[in-house]
């Protein structure tokens, strides 16, 4: 099983903004192995950091695009080797 830890940041796109999402996404992250942050743009669109095994990262990601589905309307994700560890996942403003 793959341990090396990596990041993804996905910016979600759509009626991101004004709908819970942030607050759903940060009760979809309790039930993973993942640290980060979930934030709003300016732009509209909204920022995930998550942080853990790529497998765990990747459950993670689609839970919350599953779980957000009628409010996304495009996805950009990227991923990458594990920069800065963060020690948990929260709500940044």
């Amino acid at each position: 099983m793959d341990k090396e830890r990596s990041e993804k940041e996905v910016w979600f796109s759509g009626l991101v903004q004004g709908v819970g999402f942030r607050y759903e996404t940060l009760k979809v992250a309790k039930g993973f192995e993942v640290t980060g942050f979930v934030k709003n743009l300016a732009d509209g669109r909204v920022h995930l950091l998550a942080q853990g095994t790529a497998r765990e990262v990747d459950l993670f990601v689609d839970a919350v695009a599953d779980r957000l589905s009628d409010y996304i309307r495009d996805r950009e994700e990227q991923t990458r080797p594990l920069a800065k560890p963060l020690g948990s996942f929260e709500i940044r403003r």
